[in-house]
């Protein structure tokens, strides 16, 4: 209780659009009550329309009532399940609004341990590009051959086959 009342009295005081005080966004709000730690493997296997978990800071949130309702529709949400879903909540700027609703889907704590690092990507090696100047070489000896070969031919040809 102490630690929830030192928050508010340190948060800013926010106002919806109709200018009503909103409540703080507490996301350790539960810790008091001793919550269930779940694994990641777990939190995983819940990544249905029916059947939705997601991980945010740290946090498993059961969001399959909201799937339904929620603005970005169900697809974004089932593309968050399966890992840290951090990142992709924060880079769409909610609402204090919706930080707070979510307080109503909160089921528990992610075990750190079992979420796997996050990969950075590396793209795959490739030599460095070195034109080769050869086929380029060879086609202007073609270019130049070719037609000198025909028009020898051609005198051939005529050569033999004249009547004397």
């Amino acid at each position: 209780e102490l630690a929830i009342s030192t928050v508010r009295l340190t948060q800013k005081k926010h106002k919806d659009s109709e200018g009503r005080k909103l409540k703080p966004f507490l996301p350790f709000h539960r810790m008091a009550s001793d919550p269930k730690v779940h694994i990641f493997e777990e939190v995983a296997n819940h990544n249905k329309t029916k059947d939705c978990w997601l991980i945010i800071s740290g946090k498993v949130y059961d969001v399959t009532p909201f799937m339904d309702d929620h603005p970005g529709g169900d697809e974004v949400l089932l593309s968050a399940t399966g890992k840290d879903a951090t990142d992709d909540f924060e880079d769409v700027g909610h609402s204090d609004s919706a930080r707070e609703m979510m307080e109503k889907y909160y089921i528990g704590e992610i075990d750190p341990k079992t979420v796997p690092a996050k990969r950075t990507y590396i793209p795959p090696q490739q030599t460095p590009y070195n034109p080769d100047k050869t086929p380029e070489f060879v086609i202007k000896i073609l270019q130049f051959l070719v037609p000198l070969l025909i028009l020898g031919l051609a005198i051939a040809v005529r050569h033999y086959t004249k009547k004397e």
